[in-house]
């Protein structure tokens, strides 16, 4: 009998198809983990920031981390103005205005889409062409309008606003409208549906995705407005945003930048936790709509 030799097994070669995407999925990794790095280091400088005592803010050189963390800032923040009452105001406001502006943008979007009429694409482009203009040319003249009709430190701008649409919203939802069978349209016809119905009962349910991002998109909006709520109400019914850019400041006129700064953490909270709730249909909503 002849021994038999084992030869141990050589190790397997990784293909350089291989390599290249693990390479290429390393160099996204990176680039993705400094980005993020990029986008929340405003968010964890205002954090220690909060953090610091006002002689550490005043003090030279900068300093990155507080010597003690002064979480009191965070209390003092809140109870130095009715911060529950501001918050309140301040949800008050979004929510009437991302609820009004998702449901009349969908239903403009959905005649953009599905309906045929002289001019359509004219007054689709002009639509368009108004998302470039900026908010300060026509803030003047629609306060004007609003103070005419008593209307001034009242929630009646907010709600006419979302009756109006907005531009961005509706391209968002005649995308979507767009690209769904013509055949859903067609049988609910046959059966007797006008459009309205046809919009209700069949196109609105199948549109959460972009429902979602809408509300999102329009709550962060009306939540972050400074200069709207400034200029239309008064200190008792103003938004959180107004009271934390202009209530913190101290006897001798000095901003308390340390308050100001917990105020603007525990104002950032609440848009945080609503896009991580809605952050799936968020998503999906961008991108079954934006990309058609």
């Amino acid at each position: 009998m002849t021994a038999t030799s084992v030869h141990p097994k050589s190790p397997a070669r990784v293909s350089p198809a291989r390599v290249r995407i693990r390479v290429n999925r390393l160099v996204l990794y990176t680039a993705l983990v400094v980005i993020t790095g990029l986008f929340l280091g405003p968010f964890g400088w205002l954090i220690l920031t909060g953090l610091k005592a006002p002689a550490e803010l005043a003090a030279a050189p900068v300093h990155w981390l507080p010597t003690h963390f002064e979480w009191r800032n965070f209390v003092d923040a809140y109870k130095a103005i009715d911060f529950l009452g501001y918050a309140r105001n301040s949800l008050i406001i979004a929510t009437i205005y991302a609820t009004l502006v998702t449901l009349s943008s969908a239903w403009v979007g959905f005649g953009f889409a599905r309906l045929t009429a002289p001019g359509k694409k004219v007054l689709f482009g002009i639509l368009i062409g108004s998302m470039m203009l900026p908010q300060m040319i026509t803030l003047l003249p629609t306060y004007l309008i609003f103070a005419k009709f008593g209307m001034v430190d009242t929630y009646w701008p907010w709600v006419l606003w979302g009756l109006s649409s907005a531009p961005y919203l509706v391209f968002l939802f005649r995308q979507f409208f767009a690209g769904l069978p013509r055949e859903l349209e067609e049988a609910a016809i046959v059966d007797g549906c006008g459009y309205g119905a046809i919009f209700w009962r069949i196109f609105l349910p199948q549109s959460w995705p972009v429902l979602s991002a809408s509300f999102v998109i329009a709550f962060t909006w009306t939540w972050g407005d400074y200069i709207a709520p400034q200029l239309l109400l008064s200190t008792d019914h103003s938004t959180l945003a107004v009271a934390v850019m202009t209530t913190y400041v101290s006897a001798a006129g000095t901003p308390n930048t340390n308050l100001q700064a917990a105020a603007s953490v525990m104002y950032v909270v609440p848009i945080l936790l609503i896009f991580l709730v809605a952050q799936r249909g968020f998503v999906a909503g961008m991108s079954t709509s934006g990309l058609k």
